[in-house]
């Protein structure tokens, strides 16, 4: 197979775990009520612990290796920081705040652009990569999927479609990678790094804020298992 059209298959079979964990967040109700309220927690602590996992253990390592851990890894995190407080300040104003897609889209871009990097390498971890991304998007699209709804009225065909047009970036960005910058591992490293920062920032001021419920224990569980996910499967990746 071609290795353009493995890039392909790879990231829109990740990315369309983005509509697939919408489609299972628009069952309207779980009962008793008091489940449905955890359970939506326990996801969005959950995501929260794998998008802190992806930058902690892929992200970050992965764009300072890129760097040979030069010290300009620092100023680029926190750019990438300033400029999404900045983004989400803008939307505030506006109010089209969206925490959760804006965190699944700064995770799946880069780490897209990371799998075709991969694939031009000839590495044996693109699949494994590409099935982290798919787990992660699973419940980001599903805490997504609410945020989008009461911006666009409660309307599920809308918002479906809507989460079904963000599949097409993974293909796009793991071609960028592969066409673009595989031979440019510093340029890697720095939009890795940029999304790092940008992915912390989300993560301390919106999901983990949302994740909390008094006199429940689930969530910060959730961020654990998200987090121990994306460990898990680190090691895989590194004994393959």
């Amino acid at each position: 197979m071609p290795e353009y059209l493995n890039i392909i298959i790879l990231t829109c079979l990740a990315g369309l775990c983005i509509p697939v964990g919408g489609m299972i967040a628009s069952v309207e109700s779980i009962r008793p009520y008091w489940l449905e309220k955890e359970l939506r927690h326990f996801l969005i602590a959950f995501g929260g612990g794998i998008l802190l996992g992806a930058v902690t253990i892929v992200l970050v390592p992965e764009g300072m290796h890129n760097l040979t851990n030069s010290l300009f890894a620092i100023p680029i995190l926190l750019l990438g920081a300033l400029t999404f407080f900045f983004i989400e300040r803008q939307l505030g104003l506006k109010r089209r705040e969206s925490p959760q897609l804006m965190g699944m889209t700064l995770d799946f871009v880069p780490e897209a652009i990371a799998l075709g990097g991969l694939v031009a390498t000839g590495s044996a971890t693109a699949t494994m990569l590409a099935l982290l991304i798919g787990l992660q998007n699973l419940p980001e699209g599903f805490n997504a999927f609410r945020e989008l709804k009461e911006q666009n009225n409660n309307n599920t065909k809308k918002t479906m479609f809507i989460m079904f047009l963000l599949v097409p970036l993974g293909p796009i960005a793991g071609l960028f990678g592969y066409y673009v910058l595989a031979g440019n591992e510093a340029v890697l490293g720095s939009i890795m790094l940029f999304a790092s920062g940008g992915i912390l920032y989300l993560i301390f001021q919106d999901i983990a804020p949302q994740s909390k419920l008094k006199r429940h224990w689930g969530p910060p569980l959730g961020a654990v298992f998200g987090y121990a996910l994306v460990l898990f499967s680190n090691m895989l990746v590194g004994h393959s």
